[in-house]
């Protein structure tokens, strides 16, 4: 992606669309160009024609083509400072990353870790691997984890990969594997939950995932590995890739995960903070699809790290 001087600068800046940037929104381009300017504002000369595209006017549907001259004004705007991720946080990104081509990156995230900032975050997963690499043309997040959620993370290295990638995710061609542990023994085996949820908002401003007939379709199928005194670890498989969908499925079946602050048992919480649990028991074990180059099935796990070895190991031993 581009650096633009057109933030506080007197002139207007142009922009040839090339072959990687091709099929986006005009307002998505915009947006991921212009890092530091609110999408409020991008909004606003979008609808006052101030953004131009080979000199015409254009709306925020507008996809752009290779070849198209993208005319951006100057914007005068009060910049915050970058925060800059340190040397630690760069060191982890090297270490963390489980595969990589020339089209893709996948990063074993850790717990505690934002995949982006925003809303309060400073510095996310994505920030702090495009400052390790700050030559490379195109760096994205093709999904989400939850901040509290370890494991798989797929980052796309080039547009046609973010394209062939989303497409994947929105027809359920991704196959996601997660591990939990979760509240009780387990009996009945495998068990698929399709249970509808719906997001709210609360007053506070959190935001909260229920189950709720009118809500939106989720299936999940749980699977369980390993039979503790109180507890079960449990493999999840994801047929749909809803909002919390794991821990309120879980919860909904009266198997809330461990460490779960938000959907999961206090009491249950207390037992299993004797046991060494300090986080979400929950981990994005393996992402499995077809690779954009090779059209060949490509699997790629995400070892547990040692905060939940460390339970499951103390589990095993009492």
């Amino acid at each position: 992606m581009k650096k633009l001087s057109v933030v506080n600068s007197n002139n207007p800046q142009f922009i040839t669309v090339n072959e990687e940037e091709e099929a986006q929104r005009i307002d998505n381009y915009l947006i991921k160009l212009l890092k530091n300017v609110p999408k409020s504002h991008i909004y606003r000369i979008l609808r006052k024609g101030e953004v131009r595209v080979n000199k015409g006017r254009v709306k925020a549907a507008y996809r752009i083509q290779v070849g198209d001259i993208v005319r951006i004004p100057p914007i005068k705007l009060q910049i915050t400072p970058v925060v800059t991720a340190g040397v630690k946080q760069l060191a982890w990104i090297d270490s963390s990353i489980v595969y990589e081509d020339s089209k893709l990156l996948i990063i074993n995230k850790p717990s505690g870790l934002a995949v982006h900032g925003g809303s309060g975050i400073s510095l996310g997963v994505i920030e702090c691997l495009r400052q390790a690499r700050p030559d490379a043309p195109l760096l994205e997040l093709v999904h989400r984890l939850d901040r509290e959620t370890s494991g798989c993370l797929l980052i796309a290295k080039k547009r046609s990969a973010l394209r062939y990638l989303h497409q994947l995710f929105q027809t359920n061609q991704i196959q996601k594997t997660y591990v939990a542990l979760v509240q009780g023994p387990w009996s009945g085996g495998v068990q698929h939950v399709k249970a509808a949820l719906t997001k709210n908002m609360l007053s506070s401003g959190e935001r909260i995932v229920r189950v709720d007939a009118q809500g939106k379709q989720a299936h999940s199928i749980f699977e369980p590995l390993e039979v503790f005194k109180n507890s079960t670890l449990v493999r999840v498989r994801l047929k749909t890739g809803r909002t919390h969908q794991i821990r309120v499925h879980a919860s909904h079946i009266g198997h809330p995960i461990a460490g779960d602050e938000k959907y999961g048992d206090k009491e249950f919480n207390k037992i299993m903070k004797q046991h060494h649990v300090k986080r979400l028991f929950l981990h994005a074990q393996s992402l499995r699809f077809i690779h954009p180059d090779t059209d060949e099935v490509l699997l790629v796990e995400a070892p547990l790290h040692t905060d939940l070895t460390t339970v499951l190991e103390d589990l095993q031993r009492t």
